[in-house]
């Protein structure tokens, strides 16, 4: 799969010296989830149908952190690297990574068809269904429709339905903040999942029995529910099962600024330290809460792991 950057405009760059006729799906894509892959497996197969190349292009940063809308910029479901690799997984030939600026912002619905995916060779776009494009979002899918004539064909993908609903980028994160990853799981396709690096922490865990990996977790990842979750880690090719604490752990301080992530990993003795971890989350357990004695939270930590093992010797099994 080639990767290629562009910067608006296009018209003098290797891209456009390169570009080969296309099928090309367009957006965001936070996330792919379901209906994102509904998108893109479309363009795949129409590609391959009519001997075309199968490609996607995103928008790089999103457009909310670079124009400010609604207030502050939330973390992404999948971070540009994930995505890319999500793109790679589906069968995409190539990938146009669009940087969003100012200037990108400014452009008309009329030039981003003119300057941007003529020059291309798309010959055939594929959208979901609320699709925009074009300065403040004028561009509709019907736009580009009637922009593409006569030479770019355009393939309007209905939404993706889950449980009577659309499934949504927003409505992921609604159920991972309401503490419901399977949810998130069904309409994701596989459970979310968070990377990090683990670093030192308080060594407090270690101390009453039960050590966990303090996870630093990477810039951009939209972070679930506070609380205490099952979840099966991935680190160096292992697949460990655990249970996670996301939270201030109130017991010990009153006042810590930022929420840690704390993991402990079943029947596992490794040196984690340095390491990059990834967190699937797989079942939420409980609110975090403040224990009135150490006793109480150790009794606790150990019904939680036993919940855990049972929760994910179940999930293993499916």
């Amino acid at each position: 799969m080639e990767i290629i950057s562009l910067q608006y405009p296009i018209a003098d760059s290797e891209a456009v010296l390169r570009a080969k006729p296309k099928t090309l799906a367009i957006g965001h894509f936070d996330g792919v989830h379901r209906g994102h892959q509904n998108v893109i497996s479309q363009a795949i197969a129409s590609a391959r149908a009519s001997g075309l190349q199968g490609a996607v292009m995103t928008f790089h940063p999103h457009p909310k952190e670079v124009l400010g809308r609604n207030g502050q910029y939330q973390s992404s479901l999948t971070p540009l690297t994930d995505k890319v690799e999500c793109f790679r997984k589906l069968g995409v030939e190539v990938v146009y990574i669009v940087q969003f600026d100012l200037d990108f912002a400014g452009v008309t619905p009329a030039e981003f068809v003119d300057r941007v995916l003529r020059p291309l060779q798309v010959k055939r776009a594929i959208v979901g269904f609320d699709f925009t494009f074009g300065a403040r979002g004028a561009g509709k899918p019907e736009t580009l429709g009637a922009l593409g004539e006569p030479d770019i064909g355009v393939e309007i993908v209905e939404p993706f339905m889950q449980d009577g609903d659309k499934v949504s980028s927003t409505r992921i994160r609604e159920a991972l903040l309401g503490g419901r990853p399977e949810e998130a799981a069904e309409l994701l396709g596989e459970p979310y999942e968070v990377r990090g690096v683990v670093v030192q922490g308080e060594g407090r865990g270690r101390k009453l029995g039960y050590p966990t990996a303090n996870i630093q977790q990477e810039a951009g990842f939209f972070i679930p529910r506070q609380g205490v979750y099952a979840i099966m880690a991935k680190v160096e090719g292992q697949r460990i099962p655990g249970v996670l604490n996301i939270g201030v752990k109130p017991t010990f301080h009153d006042h810590l600024p930022e929420p840690v992530m704390e993991a402990h990993l079943f029947d596992f003795n490794g040196d984690l330290y340095g390491k990059t971890v990834s967190i699937q989350f797989i079942a939420f357990l409980r609110m975090e809460k403040k224990f009135g004695s150490i006793e109480e939270l150790v009794a606790q930590i150990h019904s939680d792991g036993d919940e855990a093992r049972a929760l994910l010797t179940t999930y293993n099994k499916k």
